[in-house]
């Protein structure tokens, strides 16, 4: 686990890049329950899918500007000529088949609106009193990279026509989102 300047640790797989840092001690495992950050969220993690988190961290910026400040409503409405232009876009991952599933994602996003009141109902939804699970993790080799949570999650939204956001993406949401806090137990983000 990194060291702070306090002498107070990390978890270590931030490591040492301001803006792995920033994101750690900031936003990762704080509960979300806007629906536009959890958008947001959901589009990342799905731009994420083989490649490394802080690969996608970098390209924030350029997804915001890209898919309409991560508006779903916007998002749910481009086109094929939308999709070509995000295929020229060096500000974001250039794959097809994440922008077209970015589309859908949100169209999807909007009906899990309509249907639950909001999609942080929803997602939230599967945990008791929609708190989040608090884990007493000691080391980065005992976090998980999928749980049976994970796994229902993952196939409820499958089988709605979510795509890139199987079971180890949706266990990466849970943390990013605060639904699941894995901060070790001698992480200064502790709570």
């Amino acid at each position: 686990m990194p060291k702070t300047t306090d002498s107070k640790l990390r978890c270590g797989w931030c490591g040492t890049d301001p803006l792995y840092v920033k994101y750690h001690d900031e936003e990762w495992g704080k509960p979300v329950y806007d629906d536009r950050l959890l958008f947001e969220f959901l589009i990342l993690e799905g731009a994420q899918a083989g490649l490394s988190w802080i690969t996608i961290l970098r390209r924030r910026e350029g997804y915001r500007k890209a898919f309409a400040d991560f508006d779903p409503a916007k998002v749910a409405l481009f086109t094929d000529a939308d999709v070509e232009r995000l295929m020229q876009d060096s500000g974001i991952i250039r794959n097809r088949l994440k922008i077209t599933a970015t589309i859908r994602n949100a169209q999807i996003f909007l009906e899990l609106q309509k249907e639950f009141g909001s999609f942080s109902d929803f997602i939230w939804g599967y945990l008791p009193n929609k708190k989040p699970i608090v884990n007493k993790w000691k080391s980065l080799k005992e976090v998980p990279a999928r749980t049976e949570l994970s796994d229902q999650i993952a196939k409820d939204l499958k089988k709605r026509g979510i795509k890139f956001f199987g079971t180890t993406i949706c266990y990466a949401h849970m943390q990013a989102t605060g639904m699941v806090n894995d901060h070790l137990v001698d992480c200064i983000c502790r709570q």
